[in-house]
């Protein structure tokens, strides 16, 4: 059976060379998984013509029927926009997505802006920096830090990193997944970087109360019932984490009122009552371990903040 002859390559349109309107910019959005589909939507909601593009073509039907364009090929949704937004479940997708989307000897991406929404490492974002730089295509890596229904609220919160001048062109119209939208700066890994250790922290605080309601809950006492004494603690963390941020960029760790040793004592008795309890204790003793070790260099006598030391050095 012959070989199908290739399609004929769509033509690229022109892209006026001035910034367009916010308000009436096109846009592409290629990846409609949850966040994907988001995006899109959000950008259907502030009045921008969308094209969308995705491997599996249905699932593109519920914002087709909202009014976004259904392309049929990654290089025909780059064409249809001067800005292309990628999102999908890490970035060894996304590169494929974008090298089917280069069409060898043609100016697939002539004018046009390329964000990707992508998340995975710092080292990732500059590797497809680099390919971007290579075609010519002005770049914008980003991290996106709220789930699916805050993207288009007031809420929206998602970073950016890379070309100073992709931002400063389109920046009203990525306002689009919510006004919360810094720009970190021109190194591309910087968004990725930030991405990650705002997770860091999410996730390590919310295995501590998590068990905490373990703890709690192993002798009756619910939840909800203990949720107010949780509160008190997050009430008291931002002058906490100001002054451990202060410390560990001075690389001082004052610990008059408050010492590692006396933090160890009080984990180690978390530890026994979560045993007696037949409570899982992994993350409780990584702690431990991390203080341990810290008190074992000289640091018993500093604050909290010197297991930077040891988290440094591991």
């Amino acid at each position: 059976m012959p070989a199908a002859p290739n399609p004929p390559v769509p033509p690229v349109p022109s892209v006026p060379s001035h910034p367009f309107d916010p308000a009436d910019a096109p846009v592409s959005v290629l990846g409609l998984g949850a966040m994907g589909t988001a995006l899109a939507g959000a950008l259907l909601a502030a009045g921008h013509p969308v094209t969308v593009w995705n491997r599996s073509a249905a699932r593109a039907d519920g914002l087709v029927a909202r009014g976004a364009r259904r392309a049929d090929s990654p290089a025909a949704a780059v064409a249809a926009s001067p800005l292309v937004i990628v999102c999908v479940t890490d970035y060894a997708i996304a590169d494929t997505i974008l090298a089917d989307a280069t069409i060898p000897g043609t100016d697939t991406w002539a004018g046009r802006t390329l964000v990707n929404l992508t998340s995975d490492t710092p080292e990732r974002s500059r590797e497809t920096a680099g390919w971007a730089a290579r075609h010519g295509i002005p770049y914008l890596d980003g991290a996106i830090m709220v789930p699916t229904p805050v993207v288009g609220t007031a809420n929206g919160f998602v970073l950016y990193s890379g070309s100073p001048a992709a931002f400063d062109e389109h920046g009203a119209t990525l306002r689009a997944f919510g006004p919360n939208a810094p720009f970190l700066g021109e190194e591309h890994g910087l968004a990725a970087l930030y991405d990650l250790g705002m997770l860091d922290f999410f996730y390590t605080a919310l295995a501590g109360l998590v068990h905490a309601f373990g703890v709690v809950g192993a002798d009756g006492v619910s939840a909800a019932e203990f949720l107010p004494f949780a509160n008190v603690i997050f009430g008291i963390l931002p002058d906490i984490m100001a002054g451990t941020a202060a410390a560990i960029d001075a690389g001082a760790y004052p610990g008059e009122q408050d010492n590692l040793t006396m933090e160890a004592a009080g984990i180690e008795h978390i530890v026994t009552a979560a045993k007696t309890r037949g409570l899982d204790v992994g993350v409780l003793e990584a702690i431990k371990s991390v203080t341990d070790r810290a008190i074992a260099r000289g640091h018993g006598g500093d604050s909290f903040a010197s297991t930077i030391e040891v988290i440094r050095s591991a």
